[in-house]
């Protein structure tokens, strides 16, 4: 069983701490986080990131991003970019109640939550995390550090670029495309195309535009 560190110690964090348990393939050591919020789920606190250097050299290899979705995507991306850089290697991490039909792909660092289906043909790009309860049908193309919150359903050959937001239970129909930085807020039924950068909201889902 090899040794793997969690970026983060949050409520992200002790959801994949769970998932880790369960699997069986990663033995959980510890979390850092820049500040310690004590032992998540018996796991303890290591340090800042700065640790990560010394973990490295401790011949610790394997690591999961525990940063869940913020409001400034960057930071997820750019933590990762920097533990990378030092030579750790992040493996998909899949709950033992996924459903993970075949041809489906999970590129580096892509996290799955417990419940979650996806569906043949489908890909799924680096550090995106597909929560709980998600349904990705077939044929969808999710671009890098995606965030298809719980609850989502995705129709088939559905396309999310890169750093979007998709909110808790939301549904997308059939071959939409979502360009990259979009929020779709919580709740909303996307039946059109949307525009990088912008956010969405509603029954079917608009523009978002601040009064």
């Amino acid at each position: 069983m090899s040794k793997i560190v969690i970026i983060g110690g949050g409520g992200h964090s002790k959801v994949i701490i769970s998932i880790l348990k369960r699997i069986n393939n990663y033995e959980p050591i510890g979390y850092t986080d820049r500040v310690d919020n004590g032992n998540i789920l018996g796991i303890p606190y290591l340090g800042k990131d700065d640790r990560l250097k010394s973990l490295i050299k401790e011949g610790i290899q394997h690591a999961v991003l525990g940063i869940g979705q913020l409001r400034n995507y960057s930071m997820r991306f750019e933590i990762s970019q920097y533990s990378q850089s030092l030579g750790f290697k992040f493996p998909p991490i899949i709950a033992p109640t996924a459903i993970i039909n075949e041809d489906v792909y999970l590129d580096t660092g892509v996290v799955i939550m417990d419940g979650v289906i996806i569906n043949p043909g489908t890909k799924i790009g680096t550090f995106s995390i597909i929560n709980t309860k998600s349904s990705i049908d077939h044929d969808c193309h999710i671009g890098k550090f995606v965030h298809i919150a719980p609850g989502v359903t995705l129709s088939g050959s559905v396309v999310v670029k890169d750093f979007t937001l998709i909110g808790t239970g939301s549904s997308v129909i059939q071959n939409i495309i979502i360009e990259e930085k979009c929020i779709i807020g919580s709740g909303s039924a996307v039946v059109r195309n949307c525009t990088t950068g912008r956010t969405y909201i509603g029954v079917p889902a608009g523009r978002y535009t601040k009064k």
